[in-house]
């Protein structure tokens, strides 16, 4: 099955998800994760009618978004270290991980020198997984509270990953409670929350039925990753060359 062929059968799936749970099909965006894949696959999924991409790492979309088709608009969906921050907003209009209270501050502080307002999702680890990065929900509040003081970012909701798991079904208690906490601060801080960043390849559906309005899908898009390089062309990054070996 082609691109198109792919992403039409993504798009049933999660209509007929939004259906089982009373929702418009309109209610969920899909991002695709062109984590190790090159400019001709952005080209592709943007012709195809997708118009956000997700990336893993700065230093790959460092490489990569200068070279793609114009138009896409590209979130950071990986763990972002706080070193990185000034390139990822440089690049990114919204950050999905973010996981403490420094990370929000340096973000904060640096989008204000670049004079940007980068919307951000704050990432729970409502599985309480060790391996996981994300904020326990307990530690939450505190760092809504201080987002809501600060200038230049915009609190837009929250982010989660799944334990990964055979069963999808597995995953439900994962994201449920992440719409509880949700609904909880809306109403403990009076603010609206309208997105929630949870679901992948192998657990969209049951996310879209939880309440996910963005879900991030890229081995069931794409196919298999392809590995990837950047092959420096001078000491500028944004002089690198997309390589696929």
């Amino acid at each position: 099955m082609d691109f198109a062929g792919r992403l039409a059968a993504i798009r049933a799936r999660m209509a007929e998800a939004c259906r089982r749970a009373g929702r418009p099909a309109e209610s969920v965006e899909l991002i695709a994760v062109t984590k190790t894949f090159g400019p001709d696959a952005v080209r592709e999924a943007w012709e195809a009618g997708v118009r956000i991409m997700g990336e893993n790492r700065v230093q790959e979309a460092a490489a990569k978004i200068p070279q793609c088709i114009a138009g896409p608009e590209w979130h950071l969906i990986g763990h972002l270290q706080r070193n990185k921050v000034r390139p990822a907003l440089e690049r990114f209009s919204c950050i999905h991980a973010v996981d403490s209270r420094r990370l929000l501050e340096q973000i904060d502080g640096v989008a204000g020198s670049l004079g940007a307002r980068p919307s951000i999702l704050l990432e729970i680890n409502a599985s309480g997984e060790s391996s996981k990065f994300g904020l326990r929900p307990e530690e939450a509040p505190a760092v809504i509270e201080r987002a809501l003081e600060l200038r230049h970012v915009t609190l837009e909701g929250l982010m989660t990953m799944a334990p990964a798991t055979p069963d999808p079904e597995t995953t439900r208690p994962v994201f449920a409670r992440i719409r509880e906490c949700r609904d909880r601060w809306e109403q403990a801080f009076g603010l609206a929350l309208p997105r929630l960043s949870m679901g992948m390849s192998g657990d969209f559906e049951i996310a879209i039925e939880e309440g996910a309005t963005w879900i991030r899908i890229g081995t069931a898009l794409f196919g298999n990753r392809p590995k990837w390089k950047p092959e420096r062309g001078s000491e500028d990054q944004e002089e690198q060359v997309w390589v696929i070996d």
